[in-house]
């Protein structure tokens, strides 16, 4: 405290705002101040504690509003505030730590302080989530004499569900019984959502059984409970057990069979609760919209939003955005578009709307909602258009939007626009938890600065499972086997239990960087110690290991051991095995069955050909290409990028439509010219048809790969690194043509392809050849 009685923690800027504006509106007593005056200063101080207290803060967006009188208190405190159109309402913005900072000042200054001040302050904060806070105010306040009431109690309890906290709930617990308070239903619901959300199953179980006064809450937290868990058919047997069913009891047992993958028995829920059950509310129709995208029912969709329609909710915010939620997920984004600009009347007639300040939770949704729809739809160069005119027009901007748009960045590989992003986080003010650390770790990895990446995992306070299989992933995706292993050997040392995706990740890494012996014992290690059941995903890197690794036979009978010969991943994963390694018959083999599975697509098909074309076997593979042909299964064309000063050059195959075409070509032609006296030569397996050699070679020579980097070279300074990306797989002439170049022009050059990245300096590549 300074000796005004500002908190010390402030900065001293804000703590001269403070108190000039506290002593102003006479908030805080001057020196000749009376006692009448002392006496209104305490009433405005205990008004403005309830007043900050009860603000609607979110523990993603802490925001709130408060009226024209309270705004200057606000300022003055370091609020950040925003006037609404009238400028009646004040939205103010404030980040968790400096809103228990103030509110505990606040409640120090109180002189008389009861039952109902406590309450205040221990249930306001935990609302947001101060939750060592609230252990030491629990404490305290018991030390000083005041017994805590059922609503403290409730209030302290529900924290533990929140934040997962069971040696907490199970002490206040034991406080309850020891000191004899009687138990109301709300309390006994409380006890009761803690144990089932802190998955103290067997506590829960017996308080549930043994309550003489069982209501509909505490039957819907057992459904519920058993359904986070997983044991669907408990959960179900509950619901049907339960003879007074409200809407919750229905919404409960509908959105956790849809979460848990059950979206047949959760819709024909739907159909009965529609039939028999009571009344849809507002979140039954929010549940339905997104069982009806995940199952692809575009019409009953529609059957939804006319019947929320002829309900008369339609206008309510959280619909609106449910629906935009359910027509970006079924594609329709134009319609998506419609309901957005519904929102507020200034959104029709652009995607860039003038908002002026009145930021309801309605707005901040549907735009994070929209931008991840464009994401999903794969139109991210709009979900950055959104995300840039959402910042512009102050839309509180929360970490789901965050990580969204950071997840753009990283599909584009746009390094530039992942350190605009990363400046704006920072700029914002949000914490580097493990959600934005794993989706910056994830960013920096995939634009190709691994460096970055490991940044970011030392700075992220909290790291857990996410965070690290993240780390172990991005290592991955650089060929970097050994690190991967050593981050993950590190992250069990470290007490943190691996899950079913870690594993995916670390085989990877093993099968990337030829570790076969270490990817077996990753695989038994996940089985039997971890208990984890290996899925599609394992199965395909264990196939794509020994495959990589030229262990065919193996790969067959790994294939066959485990039975999932009718995986269609699976045996494309081995099919680009055999390719690597020339072997028709085995091919054969695994086409025959993909085509049997009706899997054989545009990439299969391609591998086979290119198999056929690389042991001279051209009557075979021109048979592929012509029933490609026949089937109208066209190629993915391969495409290559590079971003200069904000732009993105595209180039395809053989491309002239580029404006420096010209410059490009003739370069590139030079640049072979050289690159052959060192010692390259093209790769003529790599074409598909029985072609001359002069011929071949200028099929070879403009592949989309190598005009991108032609560009790059004439385009950039010498010495900056050149960044590519690649929708494809990276051939094998390419892949010597820029390891050449690298030597040549002594540049490294960075390519991402469609499995991994490639780091080429020196004339080396980061993979060592093995991809």
């Amino acid at each position: 405290m300074d000796s005004n009685g500002i908190p010390g923690g402030l900065t001293v800027r804000r703590r001269w705002d403070a108190n000039a504006a506290l002593v102003a509106i006479g908030w805080v007593e001057r020196t000749n101040s009376s006692s009448s005056a002392k006496s209104a200063v305490s009433a405005r101080r205990r008004n403005m504690f309830v007043t900050i207290l009860g603000l609607p803060w979110n523990k993603h967006h802490t925001y709130g509003r408060v009226g024209e009188e309270d705004n200057a208190i606000c300022k003055g405190l370091g609020f950040r505030g925003y006037a609404d159109a009238h400028g009646k309402t004040v939205t103010v913005r404030q980040d968790q730590a400096y809103i228990t900072i103030i509110v505990q000042w606040l409640f120090d200054e109180i002189p008389d302080k009861d039952i109902h001040s406590w309450t205040i302050l221990i249930s306001g904060l935990a609302r947001i989530g101060s939750s060592s806070t609230v252990s030491k105010l629990f404490r305290k306040m018991q030390t000083e004499g005041v017994p805590p009431n059922q609503f403290t109690l409730s209030s302290v309890l529900k924290l533990c569900s929140s934040k997962s906290e069971p040696q907490i709930a199970k002490g206040i617990h034991g406080w309850i019984v020891r000191n004899g308070i009687d138990l109301d239903v709300a309390l006994e619901n409380s006890i009761l959502d803690v144990y089932v959300k802190c998955g103290a199953f067997q506590y829960a179980e017996r308080l549930f059984e043994r309550r003489k006064e069982r209501d509909t809450i505490a039957w819907n937290i057992m459904i519920g409970g058993h359904m986070r868990i997983g044991d669907v058919e408990k959960s179900l047997d509950l619901f049907y057990r339960f003879p007074f069913k409200d809407v919750a009891s229905w919404n409960t047992i509908i959105d956790g069979l849809m979460r848990k993958g059950y979206e047949g028995t959760a819709l024909e829920l739907l159909y009965e609760m529609a039939n028999k059950g009571p009344t849809f509310n507002e979140i039954t129709f929010s549940t339905a919209l997104v069982l009806a995208s995940k199952l692809s029912l575009l019409e009953l969709g529609r059957q939804i939003h006319n019947l929320v329609i002829t309900v008369g909710i339609h206008n309510k915010g959280f619909i609106k955005t449910s629906l935009i939620d359910f027509y970006c997920r079924c594609g329709k984004m134009e319609k998506a578009l419609m309901i957005f600009r519904k929102i507020h009347p200034l959104h029709s007639n652009s995607l860039n709307p003038i908002i002026t300040g009145d930021e309801s939770m309605t707005e901040v949704v549907a735009w994070s909602t929209l931008i991840s729809g464009f994401v999903h739809n794969n139109e991210y160069e709009n979900a950055l258009q959104t995300f840039v005119s959402m910042v512009g027009d102050d839309i509180g901007v929360d970490k789901f939007t965050v990580t969204t748009i950071a997840s753009v960045c990283a599909n584009v590989g746009s390094l530039t626009l992942g350190q605009h992003i990363h400046a704006y986080i920072h700029k914002i003010g949000h914490q580097l938890d493990f959600h934005l650390g794993s989706s910056l770790v994830d960013l920096y990895s995939k634009c190709g600065s691994l460096e970055d990446a490991r940044v970011i995992f030392e700075q992220t306070s909290s790291p857990n499972v996410v965070l690290w299989t993240s780390m172990v992933s991005a290592c991955a995706l650089h060929g970097q086997g050994h690190e991967a292993i050593r981050v993950f050997e590190l992250m069990i040392e470290e007490g943190i239990k691996p899950n079913e995706i870690s594993f995916t990740v670390v085989l990877t890494a093993c099968s990337h960087s030829g570790l076969l012996e270490e990817g077996c014992n990753y695989f038994r290690l996940m089985k039997e110690v971890y208990r984890i059941k290996p899925g599609i995903e394992h199965f395909t890197c264990m196939v794509d290991l020994y495959g990589r690794a030229g262990r065919l036979d193996e790969a067959k009978k790994f294939i066959d051991r485990n039975h999932v010969s009718n995986q269609s991943l699976v045996l494309k994963s081995f099919l680009s095995s055999c390719r690597l390694h020339k072997n028709i018959d085995m091919g054969n083999w695994v086409s025959e069955k993909l085509l049997h599975l009706k899997s054989l697509d545009a990439g299969s098909h391609v591998l086979f050909s290119n198999m056929c074309a690389a042991n001279q076997r051209w009557e075979e593979a021109a048979k592929v290409r012509s029933l490609m042909r026949h089937r109208g299964i066209n190629k993915l064309p391969g495409q290559s990028w590079i971003q200069l000063k904000n732009k993105v050059h595209v180039f395809v195959m053989g491309d002239r439509s580029h404006p420096c075409e010209a410059e490009i070509y003739s370069y590139l032609d030079a640049l072979i010219g050289r690159l052959k006296e060192i010692g390259y030569s093209s790769a003529l397996d790599q074409v598909m048809q029985d072609v001359e050699e002069e011929q071949g070679e200028q099929f070879l020579g403009y592949h989309s790969e190598k005009l991108a980097i032609a560009y790059g070279i004439i385009s950039m300074p010498s010495g900056t690194p050149i960044r590519i990306m690649k929708n494809l797989r990276v051939c094998t002439d390419c892949h010597n043509f820029i390891k050449c170049t690298s030597q040549l022009l002594n540049r490294e050059i960075i390519v991402r392809d469609i499995r991994r990245f490639h780091h080429f300096k020196n004339g080396s590549c980061s993979c060592g050849d093995y991809w």
